[in-house]
């Protein structure tokens, strides 16, 4: 059971951070928007865009789990504290679902890394 659990975690999160890539790299209006608003548009739109592509291609990799949940609360960590800071909870009218969104992600790759936190390199193996 905690095996199709955490999989189904980890394929939650590597569809969120992939299906927003196509906004991302479009240059979809709402992103571009976004990323404008911070100041990191475009490079920073497509920067993000790797990182979130590469994170979700390793969450589904048995052996980087952990790798693509630490990039996941970076990144996604990074989106809330400017929807904090920045931006608002309610971006072009949206309903706050970016920022809820986001949410939802953050605490699904917590969840995900302490599940797998005994893949850690650096973290001392418990039973």
């Amino acid at each position: 059971m905690k095996k199709y659990f955490t999989l189904a975690l980890r394929i939650i999160v590597a569809v969120i951070l992939i299906q927003t890539l196509r906004f991302k790299f479009t240059a979809h209006p709402d992103s571009v928007y976004i990323f404008s608003q911070i100041g990191l548009e475009p490079y920073g739109r497509i920067g993000i865009g790797v990182i979130e592509l590469i994170a979700g291609i390793l969450l589904l990799i048995p052996k980087t789990i952990w790798i693509g949940a630490t990039l996941t609360l970076g990144v996604i960590g990074g989106a809330i504290f400017m929807h904090l800071a920045r931006l608002g909870i309610e971006v072009n009218n949206d309903g706050g679902v970016l920022f809820i969104t986001a949410i939802v992600t953050f605490i699904l790759s917590a969840i995900i890394l302490y599940i797998y936190k005994n893949d850690l390199p650096f973290i001392k193996k418990t039973s």
